[in-house]
């Protein structure tokens, strides 16, 4: 007897007995619905295992913030350690600085300035050299000679002791040679080297030119300080620059002249009541009536009568320039009378002007040749037996 078998759709109901409604899958659904619950559960497990660690995180930060914060010890004693950058000061006995001078301080007072002693003054003044000084402008004329280099040198030598600040103006004619450059460079003193570009065929004085090229250096940079003519060929004692310094407006002092025959020393220059200039020195180069009987190289002046006439309360605003169309010997006082109007606006150095402080010896060397490059090319014409 045949029977017939009718397949079950997987996707219809089926009835039992006692009443149960099933449902029947199929293997392929069942791996389906068992990989979403895997999945399911996974993504749970990971989401709880992050949260977990975030906690945690969340509580150890929350720690290290409150121990990084806790003080464990005074502001003093961080400060003391090495990774400090605060520099205490040392401690200052200020009994033993201010030699067991003890200053009495009434109570609720404020101190609004303290004055230390005399002497301690003095020692902070010495050790530190807070005193300000003006710039001593050093004017110096040179031309190619024999013993041009000797002199320079020379002359450098005191420049380089005198305190600072100090600038020195040198002024050669027509060119400035590398010979006198080299030297300027080699003296460690502040220079400035200038040219004079003047045709030697219309000029009578040579250093009257070049030392209206350095006023009108001084006049356009505005130089403030004590400017002061020093020929490279004179003396120079140190306390003459020194003493310059304290000059307000024009000072001047004598100075010693070698004559022409070297048997004797010619004074020129003030005769001074202390600081006070009340009379001249003359002598046989200074027959010729002059007002002033002054040396080129003794008196000295302030470099703001050059450009800033107001303040001095000059009658006139024009340039003060030494004249060539004078008579030989009268360029110093027809200068000196375009910065001053009478003694009465001088001061004389040193007080009393009774030491000569520099020399003009007129050592002149007409013999000699000047040697092209400071090198002499031939033997020297005499030579003169050791025996």
């Amino acid at each position: 007897m045949a029977s017939i078998r009718r397949t079950l759709s997987p996707n219809h109901e089926r009835h039992y007995q006692n009443g149960n409604q099933t449902s029947v899958q199929s293997p392929s659904q069942k791996l389906i619905l068992n990989g979403k619950s895997s999945s399911i559960l996974y993504s749970r497990k990971n989401y709880i295992s992050r949260r977990k660690l975030f906690y945690r995180c969340l509580i150890f930060f929350v720690l290290g913030f409150i121990l990084g914060m806790a003080p464990f010890g005074d502001f003093d004693d961080a400060r003391s350690r090495d990774f400090s950058f605060e520099i205490k000061p040392s401690v200052v006995n200020v009994k033993e600085e201010m030699k067991d001078e003890v200053i009495p301080r009434p109570d609720n007072v404020v101190v609004n300035s303290v004055k230390l002693p005399g002497s301690l003054v003095d020692e902070v003044k010495g050790k530190f050299d807070y005193v300000p000084r003006k710039l001593l402008i050093v004017v110096t004329p040179t031309y190619n000679r024999a013993l041009q280099a000797y002199y320079l040198n020379r002359l450098s030598e005191v420049l380089k002791t005198v305190k600072s600040p100090l600038l020195w103006i040198v002024v050669e004619m027509n060119a400035a040679s590398a010979e006198t450059a080299d030297i300027l460079r080699k003296t460690g003193v502040m220079y400035r080297h200038l040219v004079c570009s003047k045709n030697m065929t219309d000029i009578k004085d040579r250093g009257v030119h070049q030392r209206n090229v350095a006023l009108d250096h001084i006049e356009h940079h505005r130089l403030d300080g004590i400017a002061y003519f020093a020929d490279d060929d004179n003396i120079y004692s140190l306390e003459l620059f020194e003493s310059i310094r304290s000059i307000n407006r024009f000072g001047t002092w004598p100075v010693a002249m070698l004559a022409q025959s070297k048997s004797k020393a010619i004074l020129e220059g003030p005769v001074c009541n202390g600081s006070q200039v009340i009379g001249w020195h003359t002598n046989e180069k200074s027959k010729q009536l002059r007002r002033f009987h002054v040396d080129m190289s003794g008196f000295a002046f302030n470099s703001t009568i050059l450009w800033d006439p107001k303040k001095w309360h000059r009658p006139t605003s024009d340039p003060i320039r030494q004249l060539d169309n004078v008579k030989e010997g009268f360029q110093e006082t027809t200068f000196i009378e375009q910065i001053v109007e009478d003694e009465s606006q001088m001061e004389g150095i040193p007080p009393g002007c009774s030491r000569v402080l520099n020399w003009h010896l007129h050592l002149e060397t007409h013999g000699l040749v000047y040697p092209r490059g400071w090198l002499l090319q031939k033997n020297l014409d005499a030579v003169f037996s050791t025996t």
